[in-house]
């Protein structure tokens, strides 16, 4: 067959290698053979000697750390920092709302499911428990600038808790008490 009969491949073709393309992926080739018979032979070393590591002038991953940092790397492995934050709000509870509010109001917990994200905060009085309700949205506004957007949805506010219940002979049977005042 004569070369008028041959069809050719559709496409474009790719143009053949020149001898230095062929050179570079040589000697590309040979650098990684050479690294990887170095890096066995530095583990065959290492294993002889008994052990792995040495101590040296540098610092390395088995250095003691400053507590501080420990902490911190412990928390972000963990995926703790927003409680983290959240328990560094109840700590500063009295800078963060003011110290007359704070004297009367105390956060009891944060529910941290992402569809709730509810801080509830007990008041010692309905006045104050109806005074935080009031400033909610700006205590919430405060909060999210502090910890992140979206952190806080809701503050729960919780009313005194009442007196004890007490049962004897000059109860009325069934009778919840002096509810008006305490809720």
């Amino acid at each position: 067959m004569s070369g008028e009969g041959a069809e050719r491949p559709a496409g474009p073709v790719a143009p053949e290698a020149s001898g230095v393309d062929l050179a570079r992926v040589a000697l590309r080739a040979a650098k990684e053979q050479a690294k990887a018979r170095g890096a066995a032979a530095q583990q065959k070393k290492q294993a002889r000697r008994g052990g792995g590591l040495r101590s040296g002038a540098r610092a390395d991953g088995r250095d003691p750390l400053p507590l501080g940092a420990a902490i911190n790397r412990l928390i972000t492995e963990r995926g703790w920092e927003t409680p983290a934050a959240v328990g560094g709000v109840m700590g500063r509870w009295p800078q963060i709302v003011g110290e007359d509010l704070a004297n009367h109001c105390v956060p009891l917990r944060y529910d941290e499911a992402p569809d709730e994200r509810v801080l509830t905060v007990q008041c010692d009085s309905t006045a104050w428990a109806t005074q935080l309700r009031l400033l909610a949205p700006r205590l919430v506004a405060r909060l999210n600038e502090d910890l992140g957007h979206g952190t806080v949805r809701v503050i729960k506010v919780l009313g005194p808790g009442g007196p004890q219940r007490r049962f004897g002979p000059l109860r009325a049977p069934g009778s919840t008490g002096p509810g008006d005042t305490y809720g």
